[in-house]
């Protein structure tokens, strides 16, 4: 594969600050090769209004019980060709196991990099917004951070049981995957769409003004810790970072892992050669005899580790 170049997707472009709709469009650099999934191309005068626009994204990505893979993207994201951090997460995809066909239900919401750069917590708030108005369409989802490698089909772990409003991962997993003492990540969670889950983000998102310098997911952390849970009688299930791991607490079991995360590390740039370096782990554990390691080897994240120094 040559990374990128390969890929064709939806991708639906949004100024999040203001929650304008720009256009609908398709991510697609030419390949010499069909793509390995229909997609079609939307132009302003094929839509009536925004409301009918993402209706539109919504409706082509979902599954048939609707449900999407949304995660959004900046110029950041996309820069460095076949080193970018869209290329590797595109890429995981494509190396995974059975995650290929995955690509036809993910939703690439594109944020305007002014607003990327100078209103960060802004821009954050602004997404929380638009996923909100994704619940009360009725849609479900994962939502991932694009500093996540899909390396197996996530829904093999996620449980489809409808009482489960909530399935997030974790920083570090305690061992009881109900247990409140979890810390939340917001870089991969599946969310069911009903008036439970519509009035959490609908709180979520009120809170803003109140958590001036607070992430996003700092204050949801807190409400999910608090009162909230009990009151909204929300179910929330943490995943366990054996299948859904993260920089901040390895899977080591390579046979398990579902999601690597690169959190714990500041810099893009970091982030990028230690997926780099996960990605290439995987690749020789597939060409491997019968698979014959069970483990990532010794993969420190050097550069995510050096990055707090910067």
């Amino acid at each position: 594969m040559n990374g990128l170049k390969n890929y064709c997707t939806h991708i639906i472009a949004f100024f999040l600050l203001f929650l304008t709709l720009l256009c609908g469009l398709i991510l697609c650099i030419p390949a010499t090769f069909q793509p390995f999934f229909p997609f079609q191309y939307y132009t302003r005068n094929e839509v009536t209004s925004q409301q009918d626009a993402l209706e539109l994204a919504l409706a082509e990505a979902s599954t048939e019980n609707r449900t999407v893979i949304i995660a959004m993207v900046n110029k950041a994201y996309v820069e460095g060709d076949d080193k970018s951090m869209l290329n590797l997460f595109l890429n995981s995809f494509w190396l995974g196991e059975n995650t290929r066909d995955l690509i036809h239900h993910l939703l690439l919401v594109n944020v305007d990099q002014a607003s990327y750069e100078r209103e960060f917590v802004k821009m954050m708030w602004r997404r929380t917004l638009f996923l909100g108005e994704v619940l009360k369409r009725g849609y479900s989802f994962i939502f991932t951070d694009t500093d996540v490698l899909w390396l197996r089909n996530p829904f093999q772990r996620l449980s489809f049981n409808e009482n489960i409003d909530l399935q997030i991962s974790t920083d570090r997993f305690d061992g009881d995957q109900w247990s409140q003492r979890n810390p939340l990540n917001t870089g991969f969670y599946m969310i069911r769409s009903n008036k439970k889950t519509v009035q959490l983000f609908d709180l979520w998102y009120s809170r803003r003004e109140d958590s001036i310098g607070q992430k996003e997911q700092d204050v949801l952390d807190g409400m999910l810790h608090g009162e909230v849970l009990k009151n909204l009688e929300l179910t929330v299930r943490f995943l366990n970072t054996l299948y859904f791991s993260g920089f901040c607490q390895d899977s080591k079991d390579i046979r398990a892992v579902t999601t690597v995360h690169a959190n714990c590390c500041r810099t893009m740039s970091a982030k990028v050669a230690d997926l780099s370096a996960v990605l290439d782990s995987w690749k020789r554990f597939k060409r491997s005899a019968v698979n014959e390691t069970s483990t990532f080897g010794n993969l420190r994240h050097a550069a995510c580790a050096r990055s707090w120094g910067k």
